[in-house]
């Protein structure tokens, strides 16, 4: 069992962010092999954990962590029930709203997801000029809808 950090002033340590997704094996790849996450802890989650999962027994679900430097995903594979209900479509809609990543290279990175089952997002691709570089963004639709911001870190040219 992971121990807890500790906690400074009041400032809470994140765990993790859980995803519930409709194709297990496709997320896994999506994110693994597209985002650079690696599995880690595993748990089969049933009936005596129904309440914690805020959905009546009976219940069987596949937890698997996942990790990219200080960031871990929890990827909810839902035997029973299945999964329901649709990714959100907007920033503006309440909850978390997607998922922002660094990348080196904007355009490989857009190629790789796609052909892991991304839909990028074309209305979103946006150039920023900062004073010292720029910031390209584009925000794609993983293959469940779940909104994924890429964002591209430009120094000026010398």
């Amino acid at each position: 069992m992971p121990e807890a950090p500790e906690q400074v002033d009041g400032a809470v340590a994140v765990s993790h962010i859980g995803l519930c997704v409709s194709d297990f094996n496709r997320s896994i790849r999506f994110y693994t092999e597209g985002l650079g996450f690696h599995l880690t802890e595993k748990f089969d989650i049933g009936d005596s954990l129904a309440q914690l999962a805020e959905v009546p027994p009976p219940i069987r679900c596949r937890s698997q962590m996942i990790v990219n430097g200080q960031t871990k995903l929890e990827l909810l594979d839902w035997k029973t029930p299945k999964p329901e209900g649709t990714a959100l479509v907007t920033r503006r809609q309440i909850g978390f709203t997607h998922l922002s990543v660094y990348v080196k290279d904007l355009a490989a990175a857009e190629t790789r997801l796609v052909a892991l089952g991304a839909t990028p997002i074309e209305y979103t691709r946006t150039h920023i000029p900062m004073r010292d570089g720029a910031m390209d963004v584009l925000f794609l639709a993983d293959p469940d809808g779940i909104r994924i911001e890429l964002v591209q870190v430009t120094s000026p040219a010398t």
